[in-house]
């Protein structure tokens, strides 16, 4: 099984936005920082903003952040809301009308589905959260300001 370069992106845009700590970022400085395209990431951020996983704020000083928190995010959320289908075979896609000889007695199909299935539940494990765990490094190679510390005596 292989995710798409959509997938990738779109995976690496909401690393951003939890290592940003809420603030807002922009398409621009994410594109630099992963050095990747602006117009892949908008179009993932459109995507992504209509499935309610990032709050965009339009205007002069508007921005992205997370639709919700990043222990609420599942990876396997942030692929099934960019990939199209999990059909590692052809046979697996619905209404693909695909005619196999072997079809009414096929054990592979079945194999092949459960294996997408395993795929997406060790996914479903991880949180965004849990990627965003080493925040330091992460932060320093992406030079993303760390948290901002809190006055003294707050």
């Amino acid at each position: 099984m292989r995710l798409t370069v959509y997938s990738d992106y779109a995976l690496r845009l909401m690393m951003y936005l939890g290592l940003n700590d809420g603030r807002l970022s922009t398409i621009a400085e994410i594109a630099e920082a992963y050095d990747i395209s602006r117009a892949h990431l908008m179009k993932i951020t459109h995507e992504l903003g209509q499935k309610g996983l990032v709050r965009t704020v339009r205007g002069r000083h508007g921005g992205m952040q997370l639709g919700r928190a990043s222990s609420e995010i599942s990876v396997g959320d942030i692929v099934r809301a960019c990939e199209p289908d999990f059909a590692v075979v052809p046979c697996l896609e619905a209404g693909a009308g695909i005619v196999c000889a072997v079809q009414p007695a096929c054990v592979l199909k079945r194999a092949l589905a459960a294996a997408a299935a395993a795929f997406l539940d060790v996914l479903d494990g991880y949180t965004l959260a849990d990627l965003l765990r080493p925040s330091v490094p992460l932060r320093q190679l992406l030079g993303i300001e760390g948290p901002k510390p809190e006055p003294a005596g707050a």
